[in-house]
């Protein structure tokens, strides 16, 4: 029982979640680049690429980020 606990508290696992103009990522490992319409994060040994336009952090936590814009692909990449 106290594991089930630990591993819903310390949460690892990486979560993308897509919304309407907004992404919210969980647990991303590094930022790589950031630009207005290109996105590149580290997560679980994976690139993850976000293309769109005018997207803006509008949340950013050690291990959380919230893009806004408007999302146009986003691309899994084995590092």
């Amino acid at each position: 029982m106290l594991e089930k606990l630990s591993n819903y508290i310390v949460d690892r696992e990486f979560r993308l979640t897509l919304f309407k103009d907004m992404v919210n990522v969980i647990n991303y490992s590094k930022i790589i680049s950031l630009e207005e319409n290109y996105i590149s994060i580290i997560a679980n040994e994976k690139k993850i690429l976000i293309k769109g336009n005018n997207l803006v952090l509008k949340k950013i936590l050690d291990n959380e980020l919230l893009i806004k814009g408007k999302i146009n692909s986003i691309e899994v990449v084995n590092e």
